[in-house]
Order: structure tokens, then C-alpha cells, then sequence
């Protein structure tokens, strides 16, 4: 009896001397945690897409909501008071599906408007419309919001978009769940983007959409345009470089003639431009 209680207690000893030695070995810091998980991500245990989510959720617990906004001057937003023809118009253009409606300037958001509640009235041109019959009620938050608690009242609330108020309560930007999540994931491509296998894809209007990874000698050949293609290697680099920072969706660069909007890019890089080549010699003649 007493040799088996000897053994039970060497092996109760065992155990807790591995215990010790795994919590003695666990991270200290989020710094010590993220190594920690590269080092897994080199021996092969994870992936390197599960190791940028995981870095992802990790930095958006510490990132504020004024980090990754869409600022006011940029919100794509209708007013309240315009016609259909033009609200159409503008929700075709942009591509988004959701805008905050403004009534005598962008500090005055009165609602939401879904692009899909304009569907109904189509048919016989908008002759019924009254936008305050389809407007949502807007969710106004403030920029100091950390980001994961917002993305939980997103998924809770089911809102996808939310207004942003400064300290004095006007309005400073606007922020969606797609950008939260961006940070976690990375890009979301939508119907926008240009088709994996291709970098340019001409649109109807004339303009183009640019991936920000095309090289500017494809570019160049491309556009028969002369970008400087020594100094940097691709059309984001380019636009990175002319802005001075990484800009927001809406900025705009213009050289050699070309504008480049930007369409999409998020907190670190840009990933979607649309472009306007120059118009051709002489043709604003006649």
C-alpha cells in the first residue's frame, strides 16, 4: 500500500512539474503571444491566412473605429430632397448598397437608404417616390468605439452601417461591417473587383477597373502611357506614393492626365482603382 501511494504521489509530482513548466513557458504579453503563433504558423501547424486572422482579431481589439472610417468629405450619401432620377443615378454609379441621406448638409443624416427599397419604384420612374417612406433609422456611434465591440453590435443589431459622430456630435464619417471585418480577413472582393485573372477591366462609362497590384509596365502597354515604372512597380505604389499616406476610399490622384479614384483600400494598403484615362487629342473640338 505504501509503495502505491508512493507512486501515485511521484506521479502526482510528474504532473504538476509539466503543468508548471507549460504555464512557466506561456506568453507574458500579446507581443511574446504573437510570436509564439508565428513560430506554430513556421513549424507548419497552421496556415499563413490562419495566422493573419488570428494577428487580425488581435489588432482589432485594440483599433478604434476612428482608425479605419470613411471620413465625411468621402461618405457616398443622397439628399434627402433630390429626385429619384438623380438618387438612381448616383446609387448605380457608386455600387454600394446602403447611404446615409442628408438633409441641408452632411452634419444632418436623416436615415438610411438600402438601395434595394429603390427597386419597387423603377417601373413607373420613380413617379411615388418619397424617400422618407423608405428610409431606415441611422446608428450613430462614436469614433472612440473600439472595434470589437462594435462588430458584436453589428452582428446583434443586424445593421451593416453606422454613422460616426465626433465629441460634439457632429458627423465625422461613416464606418460598415464590411470594413471592420477587412481587418480581420483582409479584402473582400465584391462586384467591382476585376475578375481574379485580370488586372484592367473597362467599364461602360468609359473609366476602368484597376487592380492597385497591376504593374505599371502592364499599365503602360495597356494604356500606351509613359508612368514612371523604374521607380515603382505597381499602380498603387504609384498612387501610395503621389497621395503621401495611405488614402480612403473616394481619394483621388491625378497624373499624366490619368485620375485615379480610389475604390477600395483598407487601415495598411490599397487594392482597387478606378481610372480615368485622358481624354483623346482633340476631342473637345467640334
Amino acid at each position: 500500500m505504501s509503495e502505491e501511494r508512493s507512486g501515485d504521489g511521484a506521479s502526482q509530482r510528474s504532473w504538476i512539474e509539466r503543468l508548471g513548466q507549460m504555464l512557466a513557458g506561456a506568453p507574458r504579453d500579446r507581443e511574446e503571444l504573437v510570436e509564439v503563433l508565428r513560430a506554430a504558423q513556421r513549424r507548419g501547424l497552421m496556415d499563413a491566412d490562419a495566422l493573419a486572422m488570428i494577428e487580425g482579431v488581435l489588432a482589432v481589439s485594440d483599433m478604434r473605429v476612428r482608425d479605419i472610417m470613411i471620413p465625411r468629405a468621402q461618405m457616398a450619401v443622397v439628399e434627402r430632397d433630390a429626385p429619384f432620377h438623380e438618387i438612381l443615378a448616383h446609387v448605380v454609379a457608386s455600387g454600394h448598397s446602403r447611404f446615409p441621406v442628408i438633409g441641408e448638409s452632411r452634419d444632418e443624416v436623416v436615415g438610411i437608404l438600402l438601395a434595394k427599397d429603390l427597386l419597387a419604384y423603377c417601373p413607373a420612374g420613380g413617379g411615388s417616390f418619397d424617400i422618407r417612406e423608405v428610409l431606415r433609422p441611422a446608428v450613430f456611434i462614436p469614433e472612440s468605439k473600439r472595434l470589437n465591440v462594435l462588430l458584436k453590435e453589428f452582428r446583434t443589431s443586424r445593421n451593416h452601417l453606422a454613422v460616426v459622430v465626433d465629441e460634439y456630435g457632429g458627423v465625422a464619417g461613416m464606418v460598415t461591417i464590411e470594413d471592420v471585418l477587412e481587418q480581420i480577413v483582409g479584402e473582400i472582393e465584391d462586384e467591382h473587383d476585376v475578375a481574379e485573372e485580370g488586372h484592367i477591366r473597362a467599364l461602360d462609362d468609359g473609366t476602368f477597373m484597376v487592380k492597385a497590384v497591376t504593374p505599371i509596365e502592364d499599365f503602360n502597354e495597356r494604356f500606351g502611357a509613359r508612368l514612371d515604372d523604374e521607380t515603382f512597380d505597381t499602380v498603387g505604389g504609384l498612387v501610395l506614393h503621389g497621395l503621401g499616406h495611405v488614402p480612403r476610399p473616394g481619394e483621388v490622384y491625378e497624373t499624366e492626365g490619368f485620375r485615379f479614384r480610389v475604390v477600395r483600400a483598407d487601415s495598411r494598403r490599397v487594392h482597387l482603382l478606378q481610372v480615368t484615362p485622358p481624354a483623346p487629342a482633340g476631342g473637345a473640338e467640334g
